[in-house]
């Protein structure tokens, strides 16, 4: 549950960083190591749950699976720092109210409906 709907964690810990004086690539770097935390917490969490339970996934498309998944998040993770150190946030403002206003639009036409 979000204390502001629409807000993500990092959308969230980079607004802060921000607020606080923090340079675009200052406030994104604290916003991913601000989530290693949780991330760990999960996944040890849901290995936890499944431990000795009959359904449990194998362990070596698991490992793959979690290489594979830390690979592209680093590469993912480069390639935003160098996107807000030389653009900004704007293409993700404009993203965010591009797509509040569709979903509006689409909920005002009867194309969705709330939950």
């Amino acid at each position: 549950m979000a204390l502001i709907p629409g807000v993500s964690r990092s959308g969230g810990t980079i607004t802060a960083g921000l607020l606080m004086g923090y340079t675009r690539e200052a406030a994104a770097r604290y916003s991913f190591l601000l989530a290693i935390p949780a991330v760990l917490a999960s996944g040890f969490y849901q290995l936890y749950r499944s431990w000795g339970a009959d359904s449990a996934p194998p362990a070596g498309p698991t490992a793959l699976a979690t290489l594979v998944a830390f690979g592209v998040g680093y590469a993912v993770i480069v390639w935003f720092l160098r996107l807000v150190s030389t653009r900004g946030y704007m293409p993700f403002v404009v993203y965010r109210l591009a797509l509040g206003a569709s979903v509006l639009a689409l909920l005002a036409v009867g194309i969705l409906a709330p939950l």
